[in-house]
């Protein structure tokens, strides 16, 4: 059972590595808005034209 044991101890403190790192991002890291522009073909924006 020691194998098992080490095998499940390093699963938990990889998931536990795992976890801080999202955490982190999502903590630190603040995205910045900026303008979006979409070009839409001609095509598109005519009704009779689907």
């Amino acid at each position: 059972m020691p194998t098992l044991f080490r095998f499940f101890a390093t699963l938990a403190i990889l998931a536990g590595l795992i976890f801080a790192g999202m955490f982190a991002l999502a903590t630190f890291v603040k995205p910045v808005p900026r303008e979006m522009s979409v070009t839409i073909p001609p095509a598109k924006l005519q009704p009779g034209n689907r």
